[in-house]
């Protein structure tokens, strides 16, 4: 992979602990290794899996088994403010799960 695509793309661990879905990046390792988060409709297990802007997620909510449905809009450097967090997902749906 270039240096060019690199920055057309994420580790899913690091995105997920920049959009603050875990308070810690094991944690979202964690999570993704138990394979409850989905890329576009494709189970992962793998925290090094590639997301890219335009993707949709699927994440388990809490209490379980809520389901959140976020589309990437942006990928991030760092951590940032729960406000700055909110601009890397648009929100398709948060549903409990039949």
């Amino acid at each position: 992979m270039t240096a060019d695509n690199d920055k057309d793309c994420q580790r899913l661990d690091l995105w997920l602990w920049h959009a603050r879905v875990c308070r810690q990046r094991s944690d979202c390792a964690a999570l993704i290794t138990k394979g409850a988060v989905r890329i576009n409709r494709q189970v992962t297990n793998k925290p090094h899996a590639r997301v890219r802007i335009g993707d949709v997620l699927g994440l388990p909510g809490h209490p379980w088994p809520e389901i959140r449905i976020w589309r990437v809009l942006d990928l991030a450097e760092r951590r940032g403010s729960a406000t700055q967090a909110a601009l890397l997902y648009e929100v398709i749906s948060e549903n409990s799960a039949p």
